[in-house]
């Protein structure tokens, strides 16, 4: 755990003596507000014209606010996750020290799991943000806190399965920018996928759909945690997370 922490707090520190985590985290906090904003907003006027039409039972805040502003985060998250992963080896590779970090006496599990811990807590700083953002839903509502701590559950787990595959990505190479498109397209892909069910009931499709990343996000959302999506999401982690175990061994082998 030692050699995991002295990985993890090395990378945590190189991304914010860095302009990359200041960055990211201004453009977040920016969509943040505008989508709180818009959903609070949104949520505000159908209660005023549900109340001038004397109709309507009572505004559910979790259903009506929290859950489309959760929903929304995952798939904004789609487009910051690979800038945060795209740097983890191919900044190493790029500044000459990923062959030191490769010869040193730490495993390449412990390197694999401690940057990837580091870049699962930038993004955990990034959800901080939301949480301020989300604190007046509970000072001037009453939703109920379980679906909330829920979908933020949900939003951690999507996270560390994009960034676990941008680790391999980021194995693979040295150019940062490849990286990154690269961890894009494949977040892209994962969330395209869940619209494959529309063109046919075949088995095929149906598993193609089911690798969907954000359809797995839909009953967090909703305040449920579902054995099967929290399978789905540990098991993609565990893959990234292996696969990019793997691409550091070849390196050792070639070296």
């Amino acid at each position: 755990m030692r050699n995991i922490w002295t990985i993890c707090r090395r990378e945590l520190y190189s991304y914010f003596v860095s302009p990359v985590a200041w960055v990211i985290l201004a453009i977040f906090a920016i969509l943040s507000g505008f989508f709180t904003f818009a959903v609070t907003t949104s949520f505000l006027r159908y209660a005023l014209q549900s109340q001038m039409q004397g109709g309507g039972g009572p505004m559910n805040v979790n259903e009506q606010a929290i859950s489309p502003l959760l929903s929304n985060i995952a798939v904004i998250a789609i487009f910051f996750l690979p800038m945060i992963g795209m740097r983890l080896f191919a900044e190493e590779k790029r500044q000459g020290t990923f062959e030191l970090l490769a010869t040193s006496p730490i495993s390449d599990p412990q390197i694999v799991i401690g940057k990837w811990l580091a870049a699962l807590a930038l993004y955990g700083a990034m959800l901080l943000v939301l949480l301020l953002d989300c604190s007046f839903f509970f000072i001037y509502g009453n939703p109920d806190w379980k679906p909330f701590v829920t979908g933020f559950f949900g939003l951690l787990l999507q996270g560390g399965c994009l960034l676990a595959f941008a680790a391999f990505i980021s194995s693979t190479t040295k150019n940062q920018i490849v990286a990154g498109a690269a961890g894009f397209g494949l977040a892209l892909l994962l969330w395209v996928l869940n619209w494959v069910s529309s063109f046919g009931n075949s088995d095929f499709l149906q598993v193609l759909s089911y690798l969907s990343i954000l359809s797995h996000y839909d009953s967090f959302a909703r305040g449920v945690i579902d054995s099967k999506d929290l399978i789905f999401y540990c098991s993609m982690i565990f893959l990234g997370l292996f696969l990019t175990t793997r691409s550091l061994e070849s390196v050792r082998w070639r070296a």
